[in-house]
């Protein structure tokens, strides 16, 4: 039996959707509907001039259209009616939508016959505001995009590439008239829904709760359902009293910021992405238009450009809302990035890109990071977002947690170098806000900092898909203001938020380290050739900037700056959070790869070049090394591997092949596993006892959710071993190295696995060339260290990471999978071993029970993956991966080996070139980057670390005229002397652990 509260909770719900809601709108006018598909619907979208050129047939409500990513064009033709005293007129035109899923399906953009836009359509925005008594005449481009969400438990869908989604229509015109927007109805639709939502939110047994109800009853008896508008008004005044009741003292005060978080990629293409930020950005400009209250943030400078470039109408409506502070620019990156994969540069990058842009066209340096979505947060990202001029962080993501809470929603966070940020978690729970009572309700319970602070910061608006902020949420924004048993709402820019709650909590507590997600692990594997096109375009774009700065100083060649900074955008843009992640459709990754195969290309011919004017017309070899040991900026000592060397010997046994190059000795037994890797320096083997290195092993691979984001921890289960062997084969190089290459066949699948020993190396490099048709299933490389440890070092954005490798507390055992860049550092103290690669990210390290006493740990690379949402080909086909097991005392050994095996020496022939600078003095500094001034003035910036964690100090020794050397941030400009002194022309710094330098030259 129902008590008196579920009673009132289904009336008011059954009253709104079947009687109030549905007089909102009420019919007054027909009109005529012509469409025109493109290519039959099928083709890609076109220029509005084209659009309105073409030749259009009569279409009717119910009619179907819409082939899976195909455009319509629907012709709006009629007159509207004479103004009506009941409210404004309107015309209600519904695409087909499923009454869910706003940015997920069909969306809309109306245009005038000159080409101006009015806004966006979806199923949360039906409308579009017409003058009376005026002839109507509107076009709009309707994309028939798939509501691929729909394929519940997100099982494999065709949908998530054009080619293969099928001619299938999937919408029907379901309204198309002129309506009057009956404004007594509209506002006691949001009158009953405030408070109907904080009725909910209160304990059952509080009387203002139960005042609540009882009013609510009392202006439900009120209304007449035969003659809703008529009877409206007065319900309102019923609810009027209990709308006036204002907010305790002591209510928590909640910053909402207009938003609609827009994945520039996803279950869409970037093309169709374009077309989300146009009409997303049309909604916002016209809400702007009509009312004061809303103020609107928005991040990414790569879909503000997007819109410059494709709608530039949309974009001059926007710089004006810019101009008066109601469109507010933030975020400070290119793109919404990924930050576990992406590089110490790139990620630099990230924000001078950004900053960079909105500098340009708005005079705006943005002040507050926006993450909200992003897979974890890696410990390198404070320092490098206070030097790019930011002073606050925001993110969303972390509340996904699946075993343990974040302790705090305000903090202050501490990266590797001991830079602090204040941040903030929204307890909202969501980025995508309604303002409903449930949401802020839930905001204010939530709040894990109350009692000591007050203020938290709720993003309204549709977002992923995009939609934005809609007036609905600004009624409610409105009502909530100052409400009795609510928190209390101001519509206000992130600025205004984080001000106030850092005046409010000045003791924020600190998190030290990396904000880790328990969730999504998989995407450090996932779409392994999209990781391997990030990896080596980073590389090849400080091999082009060293280079070709190191000409351009020279005298040999203009820096060809433009050039550089349109291919560091193509590779921004595919650092966004749901494409190097892999967690995108099939479309978004065939693209790509098709980018990364043209910035490639590019790169190499602009190196190529440059390296033939440098080298000149010699005829001695020249080798060019972009790392920095020994090269163009030699920074740091103890090479992993010696120059030259004896011949490596090779020894068959019956038990296999021994390797031994008078460094290391390495044995392989007969399934070319390797059981030896012994340091002959030392008489320590870093393979412990009876285990096997570069061992691979296959998983079973099927989450509970979330395919291609998630690697389940009981994954480990099962596993097999590959020691199956088909071929296995023993070559001597003219160099004197020695090969072993094993050839092996599994499942539907089949590899072929490559160990070299140079002369002279303390390292043994391994590869492998997959021709993977696994299904669902992950493959896994494992290299047992004969260490006793419980930490192990894995790098990340200028440094590495500390994490430790036992499961003490349900934190350490949280951390099963993780990403690291080039290395994986496990160490005792006087011994350790590195595994580095070339294009991996996903980890994991495990500590195991030695049989004569202690602990060994086996660190293992992620290779490969299957999942098959959403993109059902993912990883199918060939991939070839390298990395290398280096013998590496303490951590600078696995740096050093970490950058060469990323970046090749390149020889040419020619004569001796001098390096641009080096790093000099006893110390241990790494260059990451050398380039020309963003502001053309043809200085000369250099971008150093301290990568060992510790502090040092090093001298700066160009090798060019200059006329000064100061320091400067990421965005190239002077900041306060912080480790750079110039005495007598000498120029050094001294770092603190991990602490990252810019120093500009000037020339």
């Amino acid at each position: 039996m129902h008590d008196r509260r579920s009673l009132t909770e289904h009336r008011i719900e059954r009253v709104l959707n079947e009687r109030l809601k549905p007089a909102v709108h009420r019919r007054v006018g027909d009109l005529t509907v012509q469409a025109w598909h493109v290519d039959g619907g099928q083709g890609e979208p076109v220029a509005p001039s084209e659009a309105f050129a073409a030749s259009y047939e009569p279409f009717a409500v119910g009619d179907q259209w819409g082939p899976a990513w195909g455009t319509t064009w629907f012709h709006v033709t009629g007159n509207a009616p004479a103004p009506d005293p009941a409210g404004p007129l309107e015309i209600v035109f519904d695409l087909g939508w499923a009454d869910h899923s706003p940015g997920f399906q069909a969306e809309g953009l109306v245009y005038r016959p000159d080409g101006t836009t009015i806004k966006g359509l979806n199923p949360r925005n039906v409308w579009i505001p017409v003058p009376p008594g005026k002839a109507v005449d509107l076009y709009v481009e309707a994309a028939a995009n798939p509501l691929i969400l729909e394929i519940d438990p997100f099982r494999p869908t065709k949908l998530g590439e054009k080619t293969t989604a099928g001619d299938r229509p999937l919408y029907r015109l379901a309204r198309a008239e002129v309506c009057v927007r009956d404004t007594q109805v509209w506002e006691l639709v949001a009158d009953i829904e405030v408070l109907d939502g904080l009725m909910r939110s209160l304990p059952e047994q509080d009387g203002w709760r139960m005042e609540l109800q009882l009013g609510l009853d009392h202006a439900l008896d009120v209304i007449d359902l035969q003659d809703v508008p008529g009877t409206a008004a007065a319900a309102r005044e019923v609810l009027a009293p209990l709308l006036a009741r204002t907010a305790s003292q002591g209510a928590h005060k909640i910053s909402a910021v207009g938003h609609a978080h827009i994945d520039s990629a996803w279950l869409w293409p970037v093309r169709e992405t374009v077309r989300k930020v146009a009409r997303t950005v049309s909604n916002v400009t016209n809400l702007l238009d009509t009312d004061d209250s809303l103020l609107f943030a928005m991040s990414s400078a790569q879909q503000y450009e997007w819109i410059e470039r494709e709608r530039p109408e949309v974009f001059a409506r926007l710089v004006e809302h810019v101009k008066s502070g109601r469109f507010v620019p933030t975020g400070g990156m290119w793109v919404e990035s990924d930050t576990n994969m992406v590089g110490g540069e790139a990620m630099a990058r990230q924000f001078v890109m950004g900053q960079g842009y909105f500098r340009e066209k708005f005079g705006i340096t943005c002040s507050e990071v926006w993450l909200p979505d992003s897979f974890g947060y890696s410990a390198g990202l404070p320092q490098i977002v206070k030097q790019a001029g930011l002073t606050h962080f925001l993110t969303q993501k972390i509340s996904w947690n699946q075993k343990n809470v974040f302790p705090h929603h305000t903090f202050q966070w501490e990266g590797i170098d001991g830079t602090r940020v204040f941040t903030h978690f929204p307890p909202v729970d969501t980025y995508n806000s309604d303002l409903s009572g449930r949401e802020l309700a839930h905001a204010a319970t939530n709040f894990r900092d109350k009692g000591a602070a007050s203020y938290s910061l709720a993003p309204f608006g549709w977002g992923d898909g995009g939609g934005g902020p809609t007036r609905e949420m600004l009624q409610r924004a409105a009502r909530t203001q100052d409400l009795e048993g609510s928190a209390q709402v101001t519509v206000e820019a992130p600025s205004a938020f984080f001000a106030k709650a850092e005046a409010d909590y000045p003791d924020a507590p600190v998190w030290a380290g990396e904000l880790y997600l328990e969730l999504h692990r998989g995407t450090y594997t996932s779409q392994a050739k999209t990781k391997a096109g990030n990896r080596r375009s980073e590389h090849l774009l400080r091999e082009a900037e060293l280079w070709a700065a190191t000409a351009a100083v020279r005298g040999l060649a203009d820096y060809p700056a433009e050039d550089l900074k349109r291919l560091w955008k193509v590779v921004l843009l595919q650092q966004f959070h749901d494409i190097l992640p892999g967690s995108s459709i099939a479309w978004v990754h065939r693209e790509a790869a098709e980018n990364y195969a043209a910035v490639e290309a590019e790169l190499e011919e602009l190196i190529a070049d440059r390296l033939a004017l440098l080298a000149g017309d010699g005829d001695q070899p020249v080798t060019f090394n972009a790392t920095p040991f020994d090269g163009a900026v030699p920074a740091l000592s103890g090479a992993v591997a010696a120059r030259g060397g004896d011949p490596v010997r090779v020894e068959e046994t019956a038990d296999g092949i021994v390797l031994d190059n008078g460094v290391v000795t390495v044995t392989i037994d007969r399934a070319g596993i390797v059981t030896g890797l012994l340091d002959q320096a030392t008489r320590r083997d870093v393979v412990p006892a009876g285990e096997r290195a570069n061992l691979l092993q296959l998983h079973q691979d099927f989450p509970n959710m979330w395919d291609a984001w998630d690697i389940d921890e009981f994954y480990r289960n099962t596993v097999r071993d590959l020691t199956e062997i088909d071929d296995l084969r023993v070559d001597l190089a003219d160099n004197g190295a020695a090969a072993v290459t094993v050839r092996r066949t599994f499942g539907d699948s089949s590899v072929v696995q490559t160990m070299v020993l140079q002369p002279g190396a303390r390292q043994l490099d391994c590869s492998v060339d997959v021709d993977w048709h696994e299904r669902e299933t992950v493959l896994k490389a494992a290299v047992p260290i004969d260490v006793h440890a419980k930490e192990a070092a894995f790098e990340t954005q200028f440094g590495h990471l500390v994490r430790p490798t036992h499961t003490n507390t349900s934190w350490d055992a949280a951390r099963f999978e993780v990403c690291a860049h080039r290395f994986v550092h496990v160490a005792e103290r006087d011994f350790g071993a590195a595994v580095v690669n070339s294009a991996t990210y996903g980890h994991d390290v495990t500590r195991h029970e030695s049989p004569d006493g202690g602990t060994y740990s086996t660190v293992r690379l992620s290779l490969l993956r299957a999942p098959r949402f959403p993109d059902p080909e993912t990883d199918q086909g060939r991939h070839a991966r390298s990395y290398a097991i280096v013998v590496a005392p303490d951590v600078s050994a696995a740096v050093e080996a970490g950058y060469r095996i990323n970046l090749p020496a390149r020889q040419v022939t020619g004569s001796p070139v001098e390096p641009l600078v080096r790093i000099g003095g006893e110390g241990t500094a790494a260059v990451e980057a050398v380039k020309l001034a963003e502001d053309g003035s043809g200085d000369v910036i250099v971008r150093i670390y301290e990568p060992l964690g510790a502090r040092t100090r090093v001298t700066v020794e160009p090798g060019f005229e200059h006329t000064g050397a100061r320091q400067v941030n990421l965005l190239e400009d002077d900041v306060e002397a912080d480790g750079l002194t110039v005495e007598d022309g000498r120029i050094t710094l001294s770092l603190r652990p991990f602490q990252l330098v810019t120093v500009r030259l000037s020339r």
